[in-house]
C-alpha cells in the first residue's frame, strides 16, 4: 500500500516529523511518503485526489486532529483516513481506549455528529472539550512558556502555582437545556465531549462520544478554598474528584451556555482563546 503520511511538524514541541516517523515500524514494507500538512492548501483537495491505491494518515496531536475536522467537508470526511497520534496531550487516543503508537483505522467514524461551540460569533467544532477557567490559565500560561523557550511545558506546575497564587476563582452561570443556575467560586465549568482534557485530566468519568443522544456533559468544579482546590485537583487524573460532591457536580445536555463575570482565557481541544465572558455549546 501507498501511504500518505500526513503529520504536523509543530505538534509536540517541532517533534512532530521525528515522532511521525515512528510509524515506519507498524508499516513495514509498504511505501511511505511524508507529506507536512502546513503544506496543504486544502485537506478536501488533497485527500479527494488521492488514486484508490493511496491512503493517509493523519500524524498530529489533538489541535491536528481539531484543525482536521474544522477543515474538511463531510464528503471528504466519507473517504477512509487513519491517526496516528503524535501530539503532547493525545486525550482523543486516550477516551477511545487505544495506546499511542497504535494506528486508528477510519478514524473519520468518530467524527460524526460533532458538537459546535460559538464564542465571540465565530462557531467550531471540537472532539474532547472546552476548557474555562484554571484549564484555560494553565493553556494561555503554556503558551507564554513556549514562546520564551523550547522545553516542555510543565502544566501541572502551572496549575498548582495557578491556584495557589494566580488564578482567581469565578462566578459563573451555566444554562443547560433551558435551565439556569449560578455557580460561584468556580474554578473549571468545561464542557466535555469525550471524557478527558488536558493531558489526561478525566473530566467526566461517564461522558461517551459514540452516545445516540449525543449528549455532552459539563462539570463545575467550584470552592472559596484554594487549599481545597488544590487538595481535590489530583483526583481528576482519575476520575475520582467526582466523589467530592460538595466541590465537584456534573451535568448533561445537548444545549450549554457558561457566561463569567470577567473575562477568563478558554481552551478548545488545547488551543487557546483569551479574554472570553461567554461560550455556548450545542449538539
Amino acid at each position: 500500500m501507498d501511504y500518505k503520511i500526513l503529520y504536523n511538524g509543530r505538534s509536540n514541541n517541532n517533534r512532530g516529523l521525528e515522532e511521525a516517523k515512528k510509524v515506519e515500524q507498524i508499516l513495514v514494507g509498504d511505501t511511505l511518503e511524508f507529506v507536512d500538512v502546513q503544506t496543504i492548501s486544502s485537506y478536501d483537495d488533497y485527500i479527494g485526489s488521492l488514486p484508490d491505491t493511496s491512503k493517509a494518515v493523519l500524524c498530529g496531536g489533538d489541535g491536528t486532529l481539531n484543525y482536521y475536522v474544522n477543515h474538511t467537508s463531510e464528503k471528504t470526511q466519507q473517504i477512509g483516513i487513519d491517526y496516528f497520534a503524535t501530539g503532547t496531550g493525545n486525550d482523543f487516543l486516550r477516551d477511545i481506549d487505544m495506546e499511542q503508537g497504535e494506528i486508528v483505522k477510519d478514524v473519520n467514524k468518530y467524527f460524526k455528529n460533532l458538537p459546535t461551540v460559538t464564542i465571540n460569533g465565530k462557531t467550531s467544532k471540537f472532539i474532547n472539550g472546552i476548557g474555562f477557567g484554571i484549564d484555560g490559565y494553565c493553556c494561555e500560561e503554556g503558551d507564554k512558556q513556549r514562546e520564551k523557550s523550547e522545553k516542555p511545558v510543565n502544566y501541572t506546575a502551572i496549575a498548582i502555582k495557578g491556584i495557589l497564587f494566580h488564578f482567581k476563582p469565578v462566578n459563573a452561570t451555566v444554562n443547560i437545556d433551558g435551565n439556569t443556575f449560578t455557580v460561584n467560586k468556580s474554578w473549571l465549568v468545561p464542557t466535555m465531549k469525550g471524557r478527558f482534557y488536558g493531558g489526561g485530566m478525566m473530566a467526566c468519568p461517564l461522558q461517551s462520544r459514540l452516545a445516540e443522544d449525543r449528549k455532552v456533559s459539563v462539570m463545575t468544579y467550584k470552592t472559596g478554598s484554594a487549599l481545597t482546590a488544590l487538595i481535590v485537583f489530583p483526583n481528576i487524573f482519575k476520575g475520582e474528584h467526582v466523589k467530592k460532591t460538595k466541590v465537584v457536580q456534573i451535568y448533561t445536555g445537548n444545549h450549554v451556555k457558561v457566561s463569567f463575570d470577567r473575562p477568563c482565557a478558554l481552551q478548545i481541544d488545547g488551543e487557546t482563546v483569551t479574554g472570553v465572558t461567554e461560550y455556548e455549546v450545542t449538539t
